[in-house]
């Protein structure tokens, strides 16, 4: 289960696999909005989850986020 957090359900960096999926930890995030209006490596905190529908991805990860934010570092390192 995510942990819940003030700031959203999930934080972590974005980052891309071999197959060009950008992921943050477990989750697959998606791809437009991440092209649109993120880069690697920004840390990214992820407001809702749902269950991931793509036959391409669902195996890597079946769970994904589309409504995701920069995330606020007003707390400790992970």
């Amino acid at each position: 289960m995510p942990k819940e957090t003030k700031a959203g359900l999930y934080q972590g960096t974005i980052e891309k696999d071999a197959n060009g999926n950008y992921f943050c930890g477990p989750y697959l995030l998606d791809y437009q909005i991440v092209e649109a209006y993120f880069k690697l490596g920004d840390r990214v905190s992820l407001k809702s989850i749902i269950k991931n529908t793509s036959r391409m991805s669902m195996e890597t990860y079946p769970q994904k986020s589309i409504k995701f934010s920069y995330a606020t570092e007003n707390h400790d390192n992970d």
